[in-house]
This record gives C-alpha cells, sequence and structure tokens, in this order.
C-alpha cells in the first residue's frame, strides 16, 4: 500500500518534532506502508522546493493557513495523487490536546479503507448544532491527522471553502462577527469561548488561546476561518457521499470481525456511542447530522 503525506507547518520553530513524530507512528504501527511525504511551510515563499529521496518541502500559502498549504501540496503532486491508494493529511500541531485516537492507526486499518468513500480520522462535534453558510453541522473531523482516499481528494478539487473572510468580520475586537455574517450565534459563541480559552462545555481548553484585541484580531480570524473550513469540509465530503468515519470506533468494529461485514454508514453519534473507550453518548434532542 501506498501512502502520500501531505503535511502543513510554519516554520520549524513550533511543534520543532512534528514531522519525526509522525514518522515514528508509520514506523511503529504501519511499518509496511511505502510512503512519500510532501512537507508544505507556509513561512517559506511559494516558490521554494527541496526535494530529497521520497521527501520534498516546499513553500505554502499561508491565506487560508493548514487548508490552503493543503491545496499548495496537491498543485503540486497533481496528477501523480493517483498513484497512491490513501492521502494523509497532517498539521505540525497535530500531537495537541486529544491524541490517544492516533495509537489507533494501523496498516490492517488503512487497507480497510484504502477503497472505500471515506475519510477517517478523529470525529469531534459540538453539544449543539451550528449554522454555516445555511448548512447545519455538529461534527467534523479533526483535520490535523486523517486519511482520504486519492478519488475523494480529486473530487473535492480544494480543502479551502472559505475564500471571502470579509464576509464573517466586523474588524471590531468586542464585536468580531458582522451582524449579517452567515453562521448562526452558537457558532459564533462556540468559535469565541475557545479562542480565547474558555471551556464550551466539553471540559477542555484550546492550547493556544488569546485574549482577543486589536493586536491579535488578525490571528482570531484567521483561526476562527480555520475552524469554519474544517466544519465545512465535513459538510462538503458528506454532500458527496463520502462517510465521516471516527478511527477509534473503526478500529473497535475491525477487531470485532471482518471489514466486509462493517455497517459504513452508522451514523455519527453511534460511532462515538459504540468506541470502545472514550465513548460519548449525545442527548438526542441536540443531534443533527
Amino acid at each position: 500500500m501506498r501512502v502520500l503525506t501531505i503535511l502543513a507547518r510554519f516554520g520549524t520553530a513550533t511543534y520543532p518534532g512534528a514531522e519525526e513524530q509522525i514518522n515514528e507512528i508509520f514506523r511503529r504501527q504501519m511499518p509496511a506502508i511505502e510512503r512519500s511525504v510532501v512537507v508544505v511551510d507556509n513561512a517559506l515563499p511559494r516558490e521554494f522546493s527541496e526535494p530529497g529521496q521520497r521527501r520534498v518541502v516546499i513553500g505554502g500559502d499561508n491565506t487560508s493557513r493548514e487548508f490552503s498549504a493543503f491545496d499548495r501540496a496537491l498543485e503540486y503532486v497533481g496528477a501523480k495523487i493517483s498513484q497512491y491508494d490513501l492521502v494523509h493529511f497532517a498539521t505540525s500541531a497535530f500531537n495537541q490536546l486529544y491524541t490517544d485516537y492516533l495509537a489507533r492507526f494501523d496498516t490492517a486499518l488503512l487497507s480497510a479503507i484504502a477503497t472505500r468513500p471515506a475519510c477517517v480520522g478523529h470525529i469531534d462535534c459540538y453539544n449543539e448544532p451550528v449554522e454555516i453558510l445555511g448548512f447545519q453541522s455538529q461534527h467534523w473531523i479533526r483535520t490535523c491527522f486523517f486519511f482520504l482516499p486519492p478519488t475523494e481528494v480529486r473530487l473535492l478539487g480544494t480543502l479551502t471553502t472559505v475564500r471571502k473572510p470579509e464576509v464573517f468580520f466586523s474588524a471590531t475586537p468586542g464585536a468580531p462577527f458582522r451582524p449579517d455574517a452567515p453562521l448562526s450565534e452558537k457558532y459564533r459563541e462556540y468559535i469565541t469561548s475557545w479562542l480565547s480559552g474558555r471551556d464550551i462545555g466539553q471540559g477542555v481548553a484550546w492550547h493556544s488561546s488569546f485574549a482577543l484585541s486589536e493586536e491579535t484580531r488578525l490571528s482570531f480570524e484567521g483561526k476562527a476561518v480555520a475552524i469554519m473550513n474544517e466544519q465545512l469540509l465535513g459538510v462538503r465530503l458528506r454532500a458527496m457521499g463520502c462517510q465521516l468515519i471516527d478511527v477509534t470506533w473503526l478500529s473497535t468494529m475491525l477487531g470485532r470481525g471482518p471489514g466486509s461485514s462493517l455497517q459504513w454508514r452508522t451514523a455519527w453519534q453511534e460511532q462515538l456511542a459504540n468506541r470502545d473507550r472514550d465513548a460519548l453518548k449525545m442527548t438526542a434532542a441536540a443531534v443533527v447530522d
């Protein structure tokens, strides 16, 4: 099996060991995988290229952080993406917050998803649904470490959805979103609370929080756009028939029997409720697809 890893980073001062940590996960858990790596560095100019053996570092595009970096790598790889069985997307911050799910990736699991319309990673969710651009959603794949077959990558075309951030933001730190921004009040509340380090009702806080001020306004807007792109990526994948699969649930199910008998269309809330560890049961009244 051949896997293409795309690693998005912004320099190496922050999370300096990220690439080697990813390499170690593959060596330890997926030693039979044949792998190539494209490192996209958004701190380097777009024309930068430093090729090596099955690895290249290229200059990135930081307009939409990791999402534009992923798109930059896909542009670089081009039609050669069809040579791979899976595309692995990761960011240098992949090893932050909850990370137990990383241990569930192995060769058998990747083999089970390689020919299926499925995006596999860790499913996160809000306690209540949110709305953006007219779409209602509650769950998403954590985009710091996930896998997609090349067919689904080509169908997506781009991983970046929000290209006009000015539609969302007011340029006023005290009220960062425009009154007519196409996102619900609950989503505004979640984003603002999360980025400022407050608990959004799940007993965890973001590792890189900051107070919202004129000095941090652009950082807030950039990270808020990344959060929205993450949510919308899941919406777009589901719309084209690609199932979001929680890796802990999938590992649990594969441990009980062959993948051919697995219910691949299991709803996300059932996946989370039936993980063999860190199970999460959602209140039915609050759940949306």
